[in-house]
């Protein structure tokens, strides 16, 4: 059983549950009434009938509790159905994806499968998510945030200059030589405890935003070029502003 088949299954005993709690709820406040009243006419009729419904809710509390413990989450994750899901709702949604299971890139996302303690992590983040379609909606939903987020596009542009200008620097490279934007992020984030707070997605992520702007130029005057490689090891895969995919290796300033 997947998981939309239990779920669809639990919808049908949710239906039947809200409703036997609409009809114990408007049982109690019939007795509450003849109480309060002292028209205790109607009271044993409807004690009588709100111990039946209570018996009924707790037989579909039953029923739910069966159909929920009847799914093996282990099994669903560990031998691959999981991923297959996931995999086809990105398709139906047009969502890119990349990779194999364990470990996928939602872009800018990397999401890894941990069978054992039955996790999932969505880059350094661990969440419990037994549902395929509940882990992509909050991929997307955190994608849509990012995107929305301010970007400042002339000062990335500007800070991937002045490390360009050192790399040039400390390797003697020619002026206006290609630089391997990976080395460019080194120099970028030097620390590795500040890789934590800025990792190589993210990285991809900025590099997309600045591939989809209308920034030409850096502050100096110089304009930059993005050039891809023979090694796509080398290459930083970004998805442009309308889900195109590319890849990047490295940037050149010139006058």
């Amino acid at each position: 059983m997947d998981y939309e088949t239990m779920y669809q299954a639990y919808q049908a005993l949710e239906k039947s549950l809200k409703d036997k709690l609409k009809g114990l709820t408007k049982l109690q406040k019939a007795l509450g009434k003849e109480l309060e009243s002292g028209e205790l006419k109607s009271f044993p009729k409807d004690i009588a009938a709100t111990q039946s419904t209570t018996s009924e809710v707790s037989e579909v509390l039953k029923e739910i509790e069966h159909l929920v413990s009847g799914f093996d989450a282990r099994a669903y994750m560990e031998q691959g159905y999981y991923a297959t899901q996931m995999l086809d709702i990105c398709d139906e949604q047009g969502i890119d994806v990349i990779g194999e299971f364990p470990m996928y890139e939602m872009f800018p996302f990397t999401v890894r499968f941990d069978v054992e303690n039955q996790e999932i992590s969505i880059d350094r983040k661990k969440i419990m998510c037994a549902r395929p379609a509940s882990l992509v909606s909050r991929i997307q939903n955190s994608r849509d945030k990012l995107m929305k987020a301010s970007f400042n596009a002339s000062q990335f542009a500007n800070e991937l200059a002045n490390a360009y200008d050192l790399v040039i620097l400390a390797s003697n490279k020619q002026p206006e030589s290609d630089v391997y934007l990976q080395t460019i992020y080194k120099y970028l984030v030097p620390m590795s405890r500040f890789k934590k707070d800025y990792d190589q997605q993210s990285f991809a992520f900025d590099l997309a935003r600045l591939f989809s702007s209308d920034m030409t130029e850096v502050k100096d005057g110089r304009s930059y070029q993005f050039g891809p490689s023979r090694n796509n090891k080398k290459a930083i895969r970004i998805l442009d502003h309308e889900g195109h995919e590319h890849f990047l290796a490295t940037i050149r300033f010139f006058s």
